[in-house]
């Protein structure tokens, strides 16, 4: 490629493109989507709730000793080891018997992080002399964030494709897995159908029992009786032997005998009734949750997993081939805006049950109910300060938000350009290690790490570009069952 085509490309193109445009997408969308999934804080005091409605976010500004708010720029965050953040203001209305008290509703709520040249960075549409009198280098991309003074990024990772069914032979072939990580507000469950060399299958997935047969849960989420777990499975042969040793090996004939026996597994010695709410729990809300969690998604679900075992079928079956998992196409990247959210919808849950404990303490004590004074910001801030300040994120994960690496400006560029995977450095990985004739345009062959992160830190290749994402799934589906698109 010719040095005219590659400038004139990185003229439209930053080299920090995909951490600007999911940031950019998480302020503008990834907030206030948290907020709408709580929607309502409910204290434990008769008749008060406080409902919640649009968040907004200010440009980043810094409250000094005397209590005067002024704005502030990346140079002087820097400087003073302070943390380059913007105030988030959410609107909280307290409903009282059901009547909506509206007044001043918009409360400080807490503090966002801000990344370097982004839509909330006062550095965002600055031409070069403008840089120049902040005290910023010119060619400096951005894509960043300023912790504690501190010039820190969140490195993307690498994750197999959420919502996505993979099958894969396990324990020398004697066992073949159907297997999607259903993924939903944060919330992520491995749901399994394991298939055996016999050809008896079972269900797995979190807070469930184990060895659940597969017609026992068909039967337990609507599909009761033989002939509509028949018909709802392909008409062939090897499929069909397979559904009769399954009905042969399982005992349970209705739904209410199904739920008994899982709830019977999940609450042995409770009495009859727990037992049967226990499995209703289980199977709304841990089974494929990226589905729904309620009742009415139950039969969705059933067909759902009879797709899943149809496909371990075929595979046992050498009709169709095992699932890559180094495929690039059944792998997803986690940008900054993801990572944010996750953090973020995991701070505001601790904010939520400050405010609703506040609420309960001024309640007992008599004081009277004013929303302004029952908000810790704190608990918000501190929370996102120090998973960004450690690189502890949520659930376990370690070494997400790194010091960025400012030896040269091609390694300041090639740590914003990073991908790490989860998977452990300890353990061979020859497979996840190897390089995927799928990896040709995206990751780059050569830059990676030697010893134990040899391949399992990547790079992007140059002219690698990385979508953010879709508003909304459910609008592609409806989309395509509109143009009567049969959706596999």
């Amino acid at each position: 490629m010719s040095k005219e085509l590659l400038e004139a490309y990185f003229k439209e193109n930053a080299l920090v493109k995909q951490h600007l445009e999911s940031y950019n997408r998480f302020v503008d969308l990834g907030l206030q989507e948290v907020i709408k999934n709580v929607a309502l804080i409910e204290p434990n005091v008769e008749g008060y709730k406080l409902k919640l409605g649009n968040i907004r976010v200010e440009k980043p500004m810094i409250i000094e000793a005397d209590g005067s708010r002024r704005s502030i720029i990346p140079m002087e965050a820097r400087l003073r080891d302070l943390t380059y953040a913007a105030p988030l203001f959410l609107e909280i209305i307290p409903v009282v018997g059901g009547v909506e008290r509206r007044g001043y509703s918009e409360v400080f709520v807490g503090e966002l992080p801000v990344m370097v040249k982004s839509k909330l960075c006062h550095l965002d549409g600055m031409n070069e002399q403008e840089l120049i009198e902040s005290k910023e280098d010119t060619n400096d991309p951005g894509g960043y964030f300023i912790i504690n003074g501190s010039e820190r990024v969140l490195v993307s990772i690498e994750d197999l494709a959420p919502n996505r069914i993979i099958v894969s032979k396990e324990k020398d072939g004697a066992v073949i897995i159907s297997k999607v990580f259903s993924t939903r507000l944060g919330f992520r469950a491995r749901c399994a159908v394991e298939r055996s060399n016999e050809g008896v299958s079972t269900v797995s997935f979190p807070a469930a029992p184990n060895d659940l047969s597969l017609i026992c849960v068909l039967r337990a989420l609507g599909l009761s009786s033989d002939e509509k777990i028949l018909s709802a499975f392909n008409n062939e042969l090897h499929i069909l032997r397979d559904i009769y040793l399954n009905f042969e090996v399982e005992e349970m004939k209705n739904q209410e005998q199904a739920f008994e026996q899982i709830g019977k597994k999940a609450a042995p010695g409770q009495a009859k009734e727990y037992r049967v709410k226990r499995a209703e729990i289980l199977l709304d809300t841990y089974l494929l949750p990226h589905i729904g969690v309620t009742p009415e998604d139950r039969l969705a679900k059933a067909y759902y997993l009879i797709k899943m075992a149809e496909k371990t079928i075929r595979v046992a079956n050498k009709e169709i081939q095992k699932d890559d998992k180094d495929h690039y196409m059944n792998k997803r990247i986690k940008l900054t805006g993801n990572l944010m959210e996750e953090l973020f919808r995991y701070a505001f849950q601790f904010l939520v049950k400050d405010i609703a404990y506040q609420i309960e303490r001024a309640a007992a004590r008599g004081r009277r109910l004013v929303v302004q004074t029952l908000v810790r910001p704190d608990a918000l801030s501190e929370r996102i300060r120090y998973s960004m300040a450690t690189g502890n994120w949520i659930a376990g994960q370690t070494g997400v938000s790194q010091l960025l690496d400012r030896t040269n400006f091609l390694a300041s560029t090639s740590h914003l350009r990073r991908i790490i995977s989860p998977l452990s450095r300890k353990h061979p990985h020859f497979k996840a290690r190897d390089l995927h004739g799928t990896h040709y345009g995206y990751l780059c062959p050569n830059e990676s790490p030697e010893g134990p992160s040899c391949a399992l830190v990547k790079n992007m290749a140059l002219l690698c570009e990385i979508s953010t994402g879709v508003e909304s799934e459910k609008n592609i589906e409806t989309i395509l069952k509109s143009l009567n698109v049969y959706i596999e």
